[in-house]
């Protein structure tokens, strides 16, 4: 029985390892021979290098500046009417179309070209509105001239140049009086309707009247258009013109953008017509002629400023000022310097005060890039050759 038993339990060990045999085998088969790739749905892995983060090099700082010589610093940007620049003496303003320096020499009467107002304008004060013109500003008209009485420091009297519904004319605005006309009868055009004033020096108020759009206007001598005219207080021609009996002392003028100078020292137009722009010496008793300088380019000359050392023009598409030096006889010695360029944008009015600061306004929002703090009245010294120094 013994013998049986181990006969058998050697039996079942035998078949229980063939039968291992028999499964490892059939895996082993398997293994072998796959019927379908087990990754055959999925992306194959690329040799591509993979999207993520990219090294960063750092730039080495800025070499420090030449010793003795100050560290620049970033331009301050402005918020709101708040402009940090401290050669900005007021900001928020409609686009400027004229500056008149008071005797002070720290404050300015301005001119909003489109809204007819005049503001006094002083550093870290609110503008005070002293006046407000009816004014029409197409054609390039509006509020575009202002000239000091010569007694302004006793009776804050003042003139100004607008454009209306009727025709150009020159008013005097007195303190708590409205605006008066002096001098109408100014063709108004669908162009050249721009004017200037001037304090001549010698008791006259010089006006420059645009060609209201007709050339034949200004070689007209009936016709007050196209023309710088010199009157006294009240419209009537001043003593001492070449016509006793006519206010006219030069004609040949298209859409002026500028008088500046004096009678002693010499009065210069800035002027542009329909192929130039252009810089005069004005004669009295003969024609505007021939231009001292001229810019075929036509950068847009608005104001001018006469300064002891050159003269200053305002560029209003140029976005800059031209500086040029007259020479004997009242031509212009060198090249102009084009200063300040995209600097502060548009510039549409320049004054020089007696203390010999340059006062500047800008026209941004018509036609320019305003920042914030647009449209802005300055107060800088005056340029010398390609640099402009902030008060």
């Amino acid at each position: 029985m013994a013998a049986s038993n181990r006969a058998n339990r050697t039996t079942r060990r035998l078949r229980t390892a063939a039968g291992a045999l028999l499964v490892a085998a059939a895996f082993a088969g398997c293994a072998q021979f796959p019927n379908e790739h087990p990754n055959a749905w999925k992306d194959q892995p690329s040799l591509e290098p993979q999207a993520g983060p990219q090294p960063s090099i750092e730039q080495p700082p800025p070499p420090p500046p030449p010793p003795g010589q100050p560290v620049p610093e970033e331009p301050a940007v402005p918020e709101g009417c708040v402009d940090p620049d401290p050669s900005v003496v007021a900001t928020c303003l409609s686009p400027v179309g004229a500056v008149a320096v008071l005797p002070d020499g720290q404050s300015a009467l301005v001119a909003e070209r489109d809204t007819g107002r005049v503001l006094r304008v002083r550093k870290d004060s609110e503008p005070v509105e002293v006046a407000r013109v009816p004014v029409d500003s197409s054609g390039d008209g509006g509020l575009t001239g202002l000239a000091l009485s010569p007694s302004y420091q006793e009776d804050e009297l003042f003139y100004a140049y607008a454009s209306t519904g009727g025709g150009n004319q020159v008013l005097r605005v007195a303190p708590g009086d409205r605006p008066k006309p002096v001098l109408t009868g100014i063709p108004k055009g669908g162009s050249g309707n721009s004017g200037a004033l001037l304090d001549d020096g010698q008791g006259g108020l010089l006006v420059a009247t645009g060609d209201a759009g007709d050339p034949a206007n200004a070689a007209d001598p009936a016709s007050l258009a196209g023309k710088v005219l010199r009157i006294d207080a009240f419209g009537a021609p001043a003593p001492g013109n070449p016509d006793p009996a006519s206010p006219e002392v030069a004609s040949g003028v298209t859409s002026p953008g500028g008088l500046c100078g004096s009678a002693a020292a010499g009065i210069w137009l800035a002027d542009r017509d329909a192929s130039r722009d252009s810089l005069h010496r004005v004669q009295p008793g003969q024609p505007v002629g021939s231009a001292v300088w001229s810019w075929p380019d036509r950068p847009g000359v608005a104001g001018c400023a006469a300064a002891p050392n050159g003269i200053v023009v305002a560029l209003r598409e140029a976005a800059a000022l031209y500086t040029l030096t007259p020479g004997p006889g009242g031509s212009i010695t060198g090249e102009p310097a084009k200063v300040m360029e995209n600097t502060y944008g548009r510039f549409s009015a320049a004054a020089m005060s007696k203390d010999g600061q340059l006062w500047l306004g800008t026209a941004n929002k018509s036609g320019g890039r305003p920042v914030p703090s647009d449209d802005r009245v300055l107060r800088i010294d005056p340029p010398s050759g390609g640099t402009a120094g902030k008060d």
